[in-house]
Parts: C-alpha cells; structure tokens; sequence
C-alpha cells in the first residue's frame, strides 16, 4: 500500500509521500535511544509537566487533528473532535497518575526473605515500536504513547499507510511540548520494513493493534528475538438482551454500539444476541433506529455515518453481506452500497445468521449488525462465546443473578453491563483467545513496558 492520504468521500488521491530511507529510519531510532537515555533519568513531576503540555496542544489543534482524522479515514467531524479531546484526556491520566502507578511497593515483612528490606520497583525498558491501525489515528496512539513516556520509555510509531498526515502531526506533538528530542517519532515505512525495526536490538518491546495475521506475524517476529509484547487484535463482541432488559434503551445504545466510527471499530457490538421474548420487539426498533441514521459527507456536523477508510474495506464488507443473503439472511435495514462517489456502506441489520455464513464467524468491520436469536441463557451464552475471538462483550439485564452469571462465563476481556463497551483510561483494556495478548490503559498498561525488579538488602 502507498503511503498516501485518499480521501475516501471522494476516493481522490489528495498527497503522497515518500517512505524515509533506511539511513532516516537509523537516524530515528539513534534518536530515540539517545532521548531514552535522558528521559530515563527525568523526575515524574517533569514528565508530566511535559506531558500535560502534550494535552494541551492537542486541544489547542482540536480542530486541525479532527480534520486530518475526518479527511484521511472518514470519521465524521463530530467523532473526530471528541477522539482528540478524549486522547488529550489520558494523556492528563497519566500524567497525574504514572508515580502512583509505578511507585516501589515493599514487601510487608522482609524477615521472611532474610532481608532487611525487600521489594519491587518499576524501571522502563527502553524504546518501545508501536504498530498501530487507521481507525482511531489519534487516540489509539496516545493511549500508548501516554504511559509509555511517563514510564520514562520513548516510542517509535509505524502508522497505517493511509493515515500518513496524522502520523506527521504526532511526530513533532511531544518534542512541541518539550520532550527530549526523539522521545517520540514516526516512521514513514511499508508494512515490509517493520521486520528489520522490530529485530533492532535497541527496540526493547513492541504493542500492535490491529488484525489478527498482522498480530501473528509481529508476535512471531518478536518471540525469534524474546521480545515482550502487547497486542489488540480484531473482535466480533456479542451484544447480549435478556427479557428483564430495558429494551428501547438497549436498541438505542445498540445502534451507537454497532455504527460509531462507520462501524469499524474492533470493540463494537457485532453480533446481536437477543432472548425469543424480547426478540421481535428489539430488532423491530433496532432495525428502524438503524435505518434512520444519515449518511453523507463526514465534513457536515449533521453525518452520523461517512464512507468507510478503504475501497477495500467496503468492498470485502460488501462480500461478507452477499455471502450471507445468498445463503438465506433476511435483510431488515441496510444490505447495499449506496450508489455515488464515496466508499459508503448503508447502515445494516441482518437476521437469520447461520454456521455456513462468512459473518457467523468473521469481523465485520463496518456498519453491518447480525442479529441472533436465543431461546435461553445458556443458548445465548453459547452463540457468544461460539467465535475465536474475545475482545469485550455486552449483556443486558436487570437481573442480578443473571448479570453474575454472564459476568462469570463470557470469554472475554470485558463485559460491560447494560450498557456498551468503550475504552476508558482508568480501565484495563484487551482480550482474550484471538482478540490479543496484554493490557493497555490503567495501571497494567503502563507497566507493560517497564522492568518489574525485584530488590533485596541483606
């Protein structure tokens, strides 16, 4: 893939660049060892001054940011605004948090070791390469870039090829806020060249968020070379509604589960799992709420569904919508690519989903919502967890007992109780099977990267 911004409301090629020479990517990576070696001895209180002019900045260019973000992927603007701001906001997060987080925690009673003291302390690796996606260009970079600096680690990001301006602003946020030059720098390289990074001895640990193959592969890499990793990987999050379920509020949230961010998100509802006693009632409101959400031009405050990133994406969305109706999905809202400029996919509800189908078992990465029918608990609990991957779930009820049992037995990295999944930086964040190794955001993510030492004194 070119390294190039492509509007995809207009499928237009609006700037290309060129990938950096292996010499630039040597100067990079020197860089980010050298700022390594001065941010490690940097207080916390620097760090985070520092850290809240990053926060700053971004609020400031609020509107520049949001309009890369809406130009390169699509978000409409509206969407856009808020990743930024909510990226501004864990940045401040662990700015005020990371001492607490990483503080040494002594060991109660050190006698029982034979020492006079005993503990563990927190200590940064070094540079760590974060491969991130296009669906989130902004706020899935800080929650990693946040923790990993106030850590006193410094990062190299191997952005999506077609995110390239977002890239750009994001390797000179930190430095404008007073970083140690090289603390944080973008590399403008093909997916084919993240290998020799990766293989670099000073690049300490890598996250990558993103498909589940591209996971695979860097995981792969990384363990030839014992390389710590954290991965988030691709889900198809069950969206459960029981009868005791409050279920106009349940359709409602559902559609903003499915189709926010154009639907591609890893952690939208995607497979509605709906009791027979509430099944008719929710997926007729579900299927005309979804039905009434507008598309157009991402620019306009009023869109609340754009064009999806790629050509690509809308058309392997497209196929995976075909193969199901050919083989007996009914269609309740949706089910076509509009006709007109634009990669647009119409807001789609499915029902009548079968093992045979590629949606039963694949991500959809859009705004296509399959709805499920369970004639029990215990079939519901089965539809979702019947699915390699396990990112985050949802589960309607009112029912306390219900709401422990699900809790207890989805697999999953979360379940979120009526309510929908969102990330949050004082929660953890990942999932399990297929959907990634380790967490982000919260106190684990920021330890991901840190040395755990143990200390003794005699």
């Amino acid at each position: 893939m070119a390294i190039a911004t492509i509007n995809p409301f207009t499928g237009e090629t609006e700037q290309t660049f060129e990938a950096h020479t292996e010499e630039e990517v040597e100067r990079r990576i020197a860089r980010a060892q050298a700022a390594f070696e001065v941010l490690r001895e940097t207080s916390f209180a620097q760090r985070a001054e520092w850290m809240h002019r990053a926060a700053d900045l971004l609020e400031e260019d609020v509107e520049e940011a949001a309009r890369l973000i809406t130009l390169e992927m699509g978000r409409p603007i509206k969407g856009a605004r808020a990743e930024v701001l909510k990226a501004a906001k864990g940045l401040r997060f662990y700015a005020d948090n990371a001492e607490q987080f990483l503080a040494p925690e002594p060991l109660a009673d050190p006698a029982a070791v034979g020492a006079s003291a005993a503990g563990t302390r927190y200590a940064p690796i070094g540079i760590v390469l974060a491969v991130m996606p296009w669906n989130y260009p902004i706020w899935q970079v800080l929650r990693f870039a946040g923790p990993a600096l106030m850590a006193g680690n410094t990062g190299l990001l191997k952005h999506a090829s077609n995110v390239p301006q977002a890239a750009l602003y994001l390797d000179t946020l930190f430095e404008r806020a007073g970083f140690p030059e090289g603390s944080f720098h973008s590399l403008l390289i093909p997916a084919s060249r993240v290998e020799g990074v990766l293989r670099d001895p000073r690049v300490k640990a890598a996250t990558l968020t993103g498909s589940e193959p591209a996971g695979r592969s860097l995981a792969s890499i990384s363990g030839s070379e014992v390389k710590h990793v954290v991965l988030e990987l691709g889900g198809s999050d069950p969206f459960i509604v029981m009868p005791s379920a409050d279920i106009e509020r349940a359709a409602t949230v559902a559609v903003t589960a499915r189709n926010q961010n154009n639907g591609q998100s890893c952690i939208a509802g995607k497979r509605f799992i709906v009791h027979a006693d509430v099944y008719d009632e929710f997926t007729e409101l579900f299927a005309r709420k979804t039905a009434a959400l507008k598309l157009g031009d991402p620019f306009e405050e009023s869109t609340d569904i754009g064009p999806l990133a790629t050509e690509g994406g809308r058309d392997e969305l497209a196929g995976q919508v075909e193969d199901a109706v050919a083989k007996g999905a009914r269609v309740l809202a949706g089910g076509k690519a509009p006709e007109g400029a634009g990669w647009f996919y119409e807001p789609t509800v499915l029902a009548d989903i079968t093992p045979e189908m590629r949606l039963h078992l694949e991500e959809a990465f859009g705004p296509v919502a399959t709805v499920y029918r369970a004639e029990s608990r215990e079939e519901a609990l089965r539809i979702a967890n019947g699915t390699t991957f396990g990112l985050s779930s949802a589960v309607w009820t009112q029912d306390a007992d219900e709401q422990e049992w699900f809790i207890d037995r989805l697999d999953a990295g979360a379940v979120f109780v009526n309510g929908m999944t969102a990330s949050y930086p004082e929660l953890p964040f990942g999932g399990v099977k297929d959907s990634g190794v380790g967490r982000e955001l919260a106190a684990v993510g920021i330890r991901e990267f840190c040395n755990l030492k143990t200390v003794w004194r005699g």
